[in-house]
């Protein structure tokens, strides 16, 4: 058990130092920087500054971590999810933090309970919390940019007829919004500003955010431009369209609240009870951590109660 114990330490050391090593903000712009102007300039001859820049590229293990994990299907997905998490961190970063994490998990339930299998449970369940924290950071950032949209909406539509240009009115919103909807339609202006077209901005910044209120606004925009019609009315009747849905949202949550109040109950109260009655009688649950049938309930209990926790979801999320 011991060198097991001292090899996972080690492990977990030696990922964080290198989580710890990796190269600053500054560095990763400038990265960025050099691979999109490294195509218009490869016929070029590249000066010395710039090859030692790439040379030292070449050596960054977050980069050639991450152009391994390409290779996989799950590495798009995970980037998709750090841009609509607005995280800084890349892939090579996620992962390695996922597997220190797993690691930490494992080390723990093994120092706990000698156990291989509780140890492995353990190390799954710590692989995906860096994964769910992002979730929960782009759940929060989508709910903050959809009660902020149809107010952004409706003053678009203000400012249109008050005479202002499309891009003016961005140009409001960018100024006048809260985070985070103030930032992405600060990059839209910019990108107009630089040449691109209009379209494709709006088309990037829904990319960007995973939201199907903005999608409606996007669609509508873009329909208009084609088909022609008043756009502020349009705006109005979107806006309106929005808030409604997001007052039906709210009173859905409302009603589903107490369903997800007993899955909370239901999924805790035999981990709280397990601790209380290891607390008032130590020696009453001794056979569960020490003897292989007990061990065995214990993972069976714990599978049943994420597989019932995993239903009662399933049952209260309702979409709107």
């Amino acid at each position: 058990m011991t060198p097991i114990l001292f090899g996972l330490a080690l492990v977990i050391s030696f990922t964080i130092f290198m989580l710890a090593s990796r190269p600053a903000g500054s560095s990763k712009s400038m990265r960025e920087r050099l691979i999109t102007i490294q195509q218009p300039v490869r016929s070029e001859k590249a000066d010395t500054a710039g090859a030692e820049l790439e040379k030292a590229e070449q050596r960054d293990y977050a980069v050639r971590l991450g152009k391994f994990l390409q290779r996989f299907h799950f590495s798009k997905s995970l980037q998709l999810l750090l841009v609509h998490a607005d995280s800084s961190m890349s892939v090579a970063d996620a992962v390695l933090i996922s597997v220190a994490t797993g690691l930490g998990f494992a080390l723990i339930a093994l120092l706990l309970l000698p156990s291989p299998w509780f140890a492995i449970i353990a190390m799954a369940a710590g692989v995906f919390v860096p994964c769910k924290l992002l979730q929960f950071k782009r759940a929060r950032r989508l709910k903050a940019f959809n009660d902020a949209l149809p107010s952004a909406i409706e003053l678009m539509a203000r400012a249109l007829r008050a005479g202002h240009s499309m891009s003016s009115a961005i140009e409001l919103i960018a100024e006048q919004s809260p985070q985070p909807l103030a930032g992405l339609f600060v990059q839209v202006f910019q990108q107009q500003k630089f040449g691109l077209r209009f379209r494709d901005a709006l088309l990037q910044m829904a990319a960007r955010t995973p939201s199907r209120d903005l999608q409606f606004l996007v669609t509508a925009i873009l329909v208009q431009k084609e088909t022609g019609g008043d756009l502020t009315e349009i705006l109005d009747r979107t806006s309106h369209v929005i808030r409604e849905r997001v007052r039906i949202d709210g009173e859905v949550r409302t009603r589903t609240a107490q369903g997800r109040l007993t899955g909370w109950i239901l999924g805790l109260l035999p981990v709280i009870m397990l601790c209380l009655i290891s607390i008032v009688t130590p020696g009453y649950t001794t056979v569960l951590f020490h003897d292989p049938t007990g061990q065995k309930l214990l993972g069976l209990g714990a599978v049943l109660i994420v597989i019932g926790g995993m239903v009662i979801r399933k049952v209260v999320d309702v979409e709107v």
